[in-house]
């Protein structure tokens, strides 16, 4: 694994007393990434929240737009800041990738239909409260119901079948973040939302709770070299996602995706700083097709389990 912060691009160690001055100049805008990538993320999201909202931006075009302009922003940021270079996917992979991407958009949409059909007309579509009043209390509920189902995927085995899928590739970056089996993306993000218009919130707090929530998604599975300190105890981050993906059991917690604190709460927190998975991926590789197999991924809960492995993660 080739870790980055104190080296050369290349790996080496510098000495800047001898340093070229071109090369030089590259850290130090790889050290002004490292600090600002988030909080650039985090700026993104408000103004593009604010603007939907004073402007009246249509949310069905806001959203796919802003997840497109997210995954843009971190998959630069994964080839100038990586936390591993090996950890980029290679050609075959980004077209696996795109496969399941619009697998996972189609079931994300899916759900959002059903949902509305089923309870649209309980969320209002203006705020009963204050807008800083209904962004908070969803962001609240949509997150722990996100982090329940997201447990329940690795402790019950039947829905493993279904998560599993997203946790077989062997490395962790943005675009695998859409290696979904499309039910388990149906039922997941179905629940939240119905969640969120059950407790009444508008749709417009809910579209601006979604856009932190995509922002914060794509962010934790990035393959960035960034550190958020002390906010790891309320937000999630790619330095706790990592943990979530590793095949030491012991250290793979972290179900949050946006807050952190319902970890904190339910004992599933297991980050410190500087703990690093020593691999990502699944403890029994051969209890799910390979990520390439697509087809046979979308059909491996309907066979036979095998008799040892391929429990829940």
């Amino acid at each position: 694994m080739e870790l980055h912060g104190e080296s050369s691009g290349d790996g080496v160690k510098t000495d800047p007393a001898v340093m070229p001055r071109a090369q030089e100049s590259a850290l130090s805008r790889a050290s002004v990434l490292h600090t600002t990538a988030y909080p650039g993320l985090l700026a993104a999201t408000v103004l593009t929240g604010a603007s939907a909202v004073t402007l009246g931006w249509d949310p069905a075009l806001v959203s796919p737009l802003f997840v497109l302009g997210t995954l843009l922003y971190l998959t630069a940021l994964e080839r100038l800041i990586p936390y591993d270079r090996d950890w980029h996917p290679d050609r075959g992979e980004w077209r696996w990738y795109g496969v399941y991407f619009l697998l996972t958009m189609a079931g994300s949409a899916f759900a959002q239909l059903l949902v509305t059909l089923a309870v649209g007309a309980l969320s209002p579509a203006t705020p009963a409260l204050s807008l800083w009043a209904e962004v908070p209390g969803a962001l609240l509920i949509g997150s722990l119901a996100s982090y329940l189902v997201h447990r329940l995927g690795h402790a019950n085995a039947l829905l493993w079948r279904l998560h599993g899928v997203h946790h077989v590739p062997r490395k962790v970056n943005v675009a695998n973040n859409g290696v979904n089996h499309v039910l388990d993306i149906v039922l997941a993000q179905g629940i939240v939302q119905l969640s969120l218009a059950l407790a009444g919130f508008s749709r417009v707090s809910v579209l601006v709770v979604g856009l932190f929530v995509t922002a914060q998604g794509y962010f934790v599975h990035a393959n960035i070299d960034v550190r958020i300190g002390g906010l790891n105890h309320l937000l999630a981050s790619p330095e706790q996602h990592r943990l979530h993906h590793s095949t030491t059991l012991s250290e793979a917690g972290h179900y949050g995706s946006d807050l952190s604190v319902w970890d904190h709460l339910f004992g599933s927190y297991t980050w410190r700083p500087g703990r690093e998975p020593a691999a990502v991926g699944l403890g029994d590789p051969a209890s799910f097709p390979d990520t390439g197999e697509i087809l046979a991924s979308l059909l491996h809960p309907w066979r036979r389990p095998r008799e040892t492995g391929g429990g829940p993660g």
